[in-house]
């Protein structure tokens, strides 16, 4: 059992509200570990065509992270060591990642990182992944594709599907929640796209003054101490959930408003009408402290920037994740680049990702590659209060068609919607049969605690489906160089509700 001094040196709120784990091999989501090396929330991401990072959270700094790792489960016999184990000061844990490198293409690979299964610590199984097919791969795969997902259980969304404070359904006695689909259906697809928008930890202090955490706490604001503290909770406790799923399979995010613009501030409600600021925003909730800290994306071996713009191969696809938030180039200012009391970003230099983006665009080799992917957070074309021209959609949308992307995929708006391709506001004559415009599809129906939106009376030109009362989640095929099917599963029976396939000749036009 952890020491009363070892929880006053995390720096933790209230030592007696410290809810700790008993040491009997099992770990409860958002608890302090019984041993605070113990390995938690492990997630994957891709290292160029032949690199993997494994990353993970302990409750104390670790001098040098190892990872041992083989391709036989009883043979780890190599090893990788780093020296990232690293915080930002209202955390309660430190991040590690490992770098595996010189791995073979579309190989199965063993591995456990440092502490696991030391005294007092959960029990863990030996882990696995397969590395990335080599590009020119022609070999058909799927990927799992979503937005704004948020965490799943008491202290977040559990069974609510509807807005918050306006009707509502549940879920059913057997119906699953999205993670749990995710879970079940992780042998279907080969590695998730979560286009930002990870976890919603800076909810706590709405959940709170709404009575999610009792009805007393509707009119009593809790301190600025809880706060911090609860926010981390919430952020282990979704990452420990997923980490069934991303400790095996690679975890490839975009930076959505959530990991930035901390939701606490300026929030006010008739029952709590106490001076609510952004004197409530702490490190991890702004200027995506928290998301740089987590993850590590491939934008060292892309020439991109940190966890904000970056590339890589797969098989036969290019896949680009790009910020839609902060750093839009030409003059443009991101829509929350210049919050109140929160400076967020820039992160590059003047223009820098989009003169990243036409370079890395220009350098697709489109024989190995034929398809060309992009995720990013927000919208342009929804039927949710469409925005008009937003400067997201200035920065990236000529630069998509004039390099002849093939699907952009967003979130933001919470609801399932497939266009047909477009450009410009104007449907291409083609539709789904080689069009030249690219393909937009926007799924932020993935759930967190305020449920889902609801569409207009009137459709988006362009829009050919939509979906705004059932939870889901997507599923990209790519058949071969041609084909390629988007599907929505629904997360509460993991059954596909919308099917659609685009061919593409991909004979390309001259730039």
């Amino acid at each position: 059992m952890l020491s009363l001094l070892k929880l006053a040196v995390l720096g933790l709120a209230s030592v007696a509200a410290a809810q700790v784990d008993s040491g009997n091999g099992v770990h409860v989501p958002g608890n302090v570990p019984a041993n605070l090396y113990e390995p938690l929330q492990h997630r994957l991401a891709f290292a160029g065509v032949d690199g993997m990072t494994i990353s993970w959270s302990s409750f104390t700094k670790l001098e040098q992270p190892q990872v041992a790792y083989g391709d036989h489960p009883s043979r780890l016999d190599m090893i990788a060591n780093s020296t990232l184990s690293t915080t930002y000061n209202t955390s309660r844990t430190w991040n590690n990642h490992v770098k595996l490198t010189n791995l073979k293409p579309a190989t199965q690979y063993w591995y456990k990182v440092s502490y696991t299964n030391a005294a007092y610590a959960a029990y863990r199984p030996l882990y696995t992944f397969t590395t990335a097919r080599a590009p020119g791969d022609m070999t058909p795969f799927s990927i799992a594709s979503f937005a704004d997902l948020g965490l799943m259980g008491h202290d977040g969304l559990s069974t609510r599907t509807g807005p918050l404070g306006g009707p509502t359904t549940f879920l059913g006695a057997n119906e699953t929640n999205t993670i749990q689909s995710l879970l079940q259906m992780k042998d279907t697809y080969e590695f998730i796209g979560h286009y930002g928008d990870i976890g919603y930890a800076d909810y706590f202090l709405k959940e709170s003054i709404q009575g999610l955490f009792g009805t007393d706490n509707k009119s009593v604001l809790p301190d600025r101490e809880t706060v911090a503290t609860r926010y981390e909770s919430l952020s282990e406790q979704f990452f420990d959930q997923m980490s069934p799923i991303t400790a095996e399979k690679p975890w490839m995010v975009s930076p959505g408003n959530h990991e930035a613009n901390c939701n606490n501030g300026g929030y006010s409600s008739k029952t709590a009408p106490n001076n609510i600021t952004d004197d409530y925003c702490f490190e991890g909730q702004t200027n995506f402290t928290f998301y740089i800290e987590h993850f590590k994306m491939p934008s060292y071996e892309s020439g991109g920037r940190n966890n904000f713009w970056y590339s890589y191969d797969y098989g036969m696809t290019h896949f680009i994740s790009l910020d839609t938030e902060t750093d839009l180039g030409h003059g443009l200012v991101g829509p929350i680049e210049n919050s109140t009391n929160n400076q967020n970003g820039p992160f590059g230099l003047m223009d820098e990702q989009v003169k990243w983006l036409v370079e890395d665009l220009e350098n697709v080799d489109r024989k190995k590659t034929p398809w060309v992917v992009v995720g990013l957070h927000r919208p342009w074309y929804v039927s949710v209060e469409p925005p008009t021209w937003p400067a997201w959609q200035q920065a990236f949308e000529k630069i998509f068609y004039d390099y002849e992307v093939d699907i952009y995929t967003q979130g933001h708006v919470h609801v399932y919607e497939r266009f047909n391709p477009i450009f410009n506001g104007t449907v291409d004559a083609n539709g789904m049969e080689n069009p030249r415009a690219p393909w937009p599809i926007v799924n932020g129906a993935a759930g967190h605690y305020d449920g889902l939106d609801t569409f207009d009376d009137v459709r988006y030109n362009g829009s050919a489906f939509g979906i705004d009362d059932t939870y889901g989640w997507g599923r990209m095929t790519f058949h071969n160089k041609t084909h390629v099917t988007y599907e929505y599963i629904a997360s509460g029976n993991s059954s596909v509700v919308d099917s659609a396939t685009l061919y593409k000749e991909h004979k390309f036009h001259k730039k």
